[in-house]
C-alpha cells in the first residue's frame, strides 16, 4: 500500500501519476487509498524539495485544475438533474 512507503517515494509516485493522467488531487487520493490532504501536501510541499522539475509540472497541472473546477462542478450538477429527470417515477 502506498501509505506504507516513505514520504519521498510517495510524493514522486503521486506527482508522476498526476502528470501522466492529468488527474485531480481527489482522484489520485481515491486511486491510492489515501486522503486528499496527504496527496496535496506531498505534491505541493514535499515534492518541491525532492524533485523540483516534477514539482513544477504538478504545479502547472494543479493551477489548470483550479481554473477548470467550476466547469467540472457545473457538469456534475447538470448530470445529476438530467439523471433525475430521466429516471422513471414511481407513483
Amino acid at each position: 500500500m502506498i501509505a506504507d512507503w516513505n514520504q519521498k517515494e510517495r510524493c514522486v509516485v503521486l506527482g508522476e501519476y498526476l502528470v501522466e493522467n492529468g488527474a485531480t488531487v481527489r482522484s489520485a487520493a481515491q486511486v491510492f487509498g489515501i486522503s486528499k490532504s496527504t496527496v496535496h501536501k506531498d505534491v505541493t510541499q514535499r515534492l518541491r524539495i525532492v524533485n523540483k522539475a516534477l514539482y513544477l509540472q504538478v504545479r502547472r497541472l494543479l493551477l489548470k485544475n483550479k481554473q477548470e473546477r467550476h466547469l467540472r462542478g457545473g457538469e456534475a450538477t447538470r448530470q445529476k438533474y438530467y439523471d433525475l429527470s430521466t429516471k422513471p417515477r414511481i407513483k
